[in-house]
Formats: structure tokens, C-alpha cells, sequence
């Protein structure tokens, strides 16, 4: 089985592939002290819970956007599962040309994320992924990775809301009863999906205008199904699009 890992800020999923299906797939919060011991604990502790164990893990990929953790995830799989963990970076074989300034800048995950959509769909597209912050990422028509908008990410835009302004409650994020609030709570839960759905169909349109009106959109990360609803712009939701960019990624230089 292959292991994919994707650590991000805020939360690391990661699942194992046999071939092109994903038979597992988990996740937790990043915690950046994390060890490799602590890691491979972890892990062991989840395969076991689904009958498999470390020997059924013959190969493994990690992308990070945490650098502490990358070398603590390749020292576990040094330690724990015997082979050398491919790390998705620099020099890595892609398939996709890059049109950026310093290829180097482009994090990991926005790299797997955009050659998974454009071997789905074969053509110009953009994800847009919804982690710590925002991230539009536009492929052209040949494949070409274009470049990308990064703007702030839901939680911590709400936390720097709550903290800024004294009268204003910490809120768990939901779907708003209606567009005028009558409550505090409903208000900003109004402003804050109906805010970041309009960001979204704003942006999209303007890629579309550049790509192409017929240009796939597909959404990602863990708060997208809270705004994808709301939004007029965006395709399909794929959760696992990192995990199988992964997959394609570590097949591409095997």
C-alpha cells in the first residue's frame, strides 16, 4: 500500500492507496512539536484500528506546509516503515509546467492539488481550496500551472474578528437562518458565509474571464463544505483531491 500524507497548517490528512483506490483515510489536528516517534505511533495506532500494520505500507509521499514536520514524517518512515518517504519539493517530476516567478515558492499542497484536478479534468481548471487561508489555483488549457491568489483563511478570519472587536462571541461556523440576522450570532455567521461565498464567485469570474467561461472549478479543503453551498461559481466539492494528487505525484516518479 501506498502512504500519502498532506500536512497543513491546521489540520494533516493523509490515507492509503492500493493501486488507484484509496482504501483508508484519516485525519488530525497538525501539532508542530510532533515527533517522528509520535507520529509513527499515531499512525500505527489508526492502521491497527483498521487491521492493517506497518508492513502493509511499502511506499509513502508527504506534502508539508509546516517545514519542522517534513523531516519528522521521513524519520518515521525511515524508522518505522523501512523505506525512504518521497517528499513533493523541488526537482520533484511533475508533468505540469510551472509559470511562476520562483517555482520554489509554490507550496505543496497548491502543486498536488493542481495536478490532481487537471488529470481529472483534462483541461483549463481551478481549485480552490479552503485550509488556513484561500487558494485559487488556475491550470491552464495545456497544463501549464498559472500561478495563484492566496487570500485569508474562515478561522482565522473569524478568531481575528472575535479578538478585535470585545462585544463580538466566538461562534461555531453554520449555515445562517436567514441574510439579515436578528441575533449576533446569526449576523456574523451571514457575514461570514455570504462574504466568503461572494469572494469566491468574485475571483472565479475572473479567472473564468481569463481561462475560459467553461473552466471546471473545483473546491477542496475542510471548511468547503460550509461555503460551496452558498457559492454560484464552484463545480464539485472533492475532499480527497490532495490525497490523489499524491497518488499521481508518486507514480509520476517512481
Amino acid at each position: 500500500m501506498l502512504l500519502v500524507v498532506d500536512v497543513g497548517n491546521t489540520q494533516t490528512h493523509f490515507g492509503a492507496f492500493r493501486g488507484e483506490q484509496l482504501l483508508e483515510h484519516w485525519r488530525f489536528a497538525t501539532v508542530r512539536q510532533s515527533t517522528a516517534d509520535q507520529l509513527g505511533a499515531a499512525l500505527r495506532n489508526l492502521l491497527e484500528l483498521r487491521g492493517h500494520g506497518f508492513g502493509d505500507l511499502d511506499a509513502s509521499i508527504v506534502s508539508s506546509t509546516v517545514p519542522q514536520l517534513e523531516p519528522e514524517w521521513t524519520a518515521m518512515a525511515d524508522r518505522y516503515l523501512g523505506h525512504e518517504m518521497l517528499v513533493v519539493g523541488p526537482g520533484m517530476k511533475t508533468g505540469m509546467a510551472l509559470r511562476y516567478d520562483n517555482p520554489r515558492e509554490i507550496g505543496a499542497d497548491r502543486l498536488v492539488n493542481a495536478v490532481a484536478a487537471y488529470d481529472r479534468v483534462g483541461g483549463a481548471c481551478i481549485v480552490v481550496d479552503f485550509g488556513t487561508a484561500i487558494t485559487y489555483d488556475p491550470v491552464s488549457a495545456a497544463g501549464e500551472y498559472l500561478g495563484g491568489i492566496i487570500a485569508p483563511g474562515i478561522e482565522i478570519s473569524m478568531e481575528a474578528l472575535t479578538e478585535r472587536a470585545a462585544k463580538l462571541p466566538k461562534i461555531d461556523l453554520g449555515p445562517p437562518r436567514q441574510l439579515i440576522g436578528k441575533t449576533t450570532v446569526d449576523a456574523i455567521r451571514a457575514g461570514v458565509i455570504y462574504g466568503f461565498a461572494g469572494q469566491v464567485d468574485a475571483i472565479v469570474a475572473r479567472l473564468r474571464a481569463e481561462l475560459g467561461e467553461e473552466t471546471a472549478t473545483i473546491a477542496t479543503g475542510g471548511l468547503a463544505s460550509a461555503i460551496v453551498p452558498f457559492t454560484e461559481s464552484i463545480d464539485e466539492i472533492d475532499d480527497l483531491l490532495t490525497l490523489t494528487g499524491l497518488r499521481l505525484l508518486h507514480e509520476r516518479n517512481r
